[in-house]
């Protein structure tokens, strides 16, 4: 086999391969076996028709064309070794040249990583947020433990964000149309959460009960995308949460303790611990800037392109200023995927079973899978090399964190090795909880 390779930028090369005829032998073997299998010929047994018969019957050029499909992706991941190559996203493959006997050539352009510097990724320094549980933090800790055991109060005035609005919405198009999807009566909603229609929040703010607003907005995806609707909310009740009294009452019946100086304590501990979590968290964000703020690499702009068309093809809102915000994110993840792959190949990093089955235990809750289950769809969906690569790539800012120096904003040193044994323990304890949960419902169901 013989390899040409052209760079067309710094991103995207061509590769022009010449494939002997008697290297492609064993893929015309596959080819006469697979064509055998599929045709019938009297006087022969199916799957044993011989290659002169096959192309004498069907022509030799539809051989070729089997052999063919089946020797270019093994000589194009080969030309791709021999040139050491790391390709981004699909190639562009093109048969230029058939000589019967001689040879085969085709060409392939792909994007690729690029070839860059490493920098000195073992002396990074950052500052963080300091990791403190004040006063405020566990008062709203608290405060939203009583809010799960609050009481809701009509009140006659106008709605403000906080309150609980029982709403009646009903919409049409501009010629009038009923839209059924926007029917709805007695729907209970929290003003200010945002989680109602576009517009929703804004146009029934203030409203008070018997009061009815409208708006409109275009739905971006479903049966009426970009098409202008017209909504009408009726608030029929405004209601507002009544806090219980934090006494000892309250304390024994929300919690496992018997004064409130324990549940301060406790809350204390757990906002700690979350505040811990967070900074563990900034640190490993500041770390990654740091490293993609320290080399210059050019992306490829197709496959950045091609990510930006795949996030609006579902129907996200595709103004100037969100596609912006997805081209830019996309071309952060990028060029963070470049630098922690060279980082995990200069340093010989691995990933082992238990990471991949680690991997799997904290992946599976996110898509509602068990971890077998997840296993099996990665498998079936040749995803696995994909959760492989996510699992090094981590590995390699692991180590990276591991030699960076860390400060919080007091000037004392964060010791993340400390951070990550506690998040472990208390990960695992967290599965161990929802391990026995499950263990106890599949039990209370039998």
């Amino acid at each position: 086999m013989k390899t040409d390779l052209e760079s067309l930028s710094p991103t995207r090369v061509k590769l022009t391969v010449e494939l002997p005829f008697d290297e492609l032998q064993p893929s015309f073997d596959k080819a006469y076996a697979s064509i055998a299998k599929q045709v019938s010929v009297p006087g022969f047994r199916k799957g044993k028709v011989p290659a002169r018969v096959i192309e004498q019957r069907f022509g030799r050029g539809a051989v070729i064309e089997e052999a063919i499909n089946d020797a270019v992706p093994k000589a194009y991941e080969d030309a791709l070794r021999e040139k050491e190559i790391v390709p981004v996203g699909r190639p562009e493959v093109d048969v230029t040249e058939i000589e019967d006997g001689e040879k085969v050539t085709f060409t392939a352009e792909v994007d690729i990583r690029p070839e860059f510097e490493l920098p000195d990724y073992k002396a990074i320094t950052v500052e963080v947020d300091a990791a403190e549980a004040s006063d405020a933090d566990i008062d709203e800790h608290i405060d939203n433990l009583r809010t799960r055991f609050a009481s809701l109060k009509d009140v006659d005035r106008a709605c403000a964000d906080g309150d609980v609005l029982l709403v009646d919405i009903s919409g049409s198009t501009d010629s009038g149309d009923d839209v059924d999807d926007l029917s709805s009566s007695a729907m209970s909603y929290e003003m200010g959460t945002d989680g109602m229609l576009p517009g929703f929040d804004d146009a029934v703010r203030g409203a008070r009960a018997g009061e009815a607003r409208t708006f409109s907005f275009t739905p971006s995806n479903g049966d009426w995308a970009g098409v202008p609707l017209t909504v009408t909310a009726t608030v029929t009740a405004v209601r507002e949460r009544e806090l219980p009294d934090l006494d000892e009452e309250f304390v024994t019946m929300a919690s496992e303790f018997d004064t409130v100086d324990e549940l301060r304590e406790d809350a204390r501990s757990r906002v700690g611990r979350l505040k811990r979590m967070e900074q563990g968290q900034q640190a490993r964000e500041k770390v990654n800037e740091a490293l993609m703020a320290s080399v210059d690499i050019p992306v490829p702009e197709g496959v950045i392109a091609a990510e930006v068309e795949a996030h609006f093809e579902d129907g996200h809102e595709a103004s100037d200023e969100h596609r912006a915000e997805i081209e830019q994110q996309s071309r952060e993840a990028l060029k963070s995927q470049f630098i922690l792959d060279r980082i995990a190949e200069v340093e010989e990093v691995s990933v082992g079973e238990s990471e991949l089955s680690n991997w799997l235990m904290q992946q599976a809750p996110r898509y509602g899978m068990a971890p077998d289950a997840l296993a099996q769809a990665l498998v079936e969906s040749g995803q696995v090399s994909m959760a492989l690569s996510d699992i090094r790539r981590s590995k390699a800012l692991a180590l990276v964190l591991e030699n960076a120096t860390v400060t919080d904003s007091n000037g004392d040193a964060v010791d993340l090795q400390a951070l990550e044994s506690e998040l472990n323990e208390a990960m695992q304890a967290a599965q161990m909880a929802q391990l026995q949960a499950q263990m106890a419902a599949a039990e209370s169901g039998q």
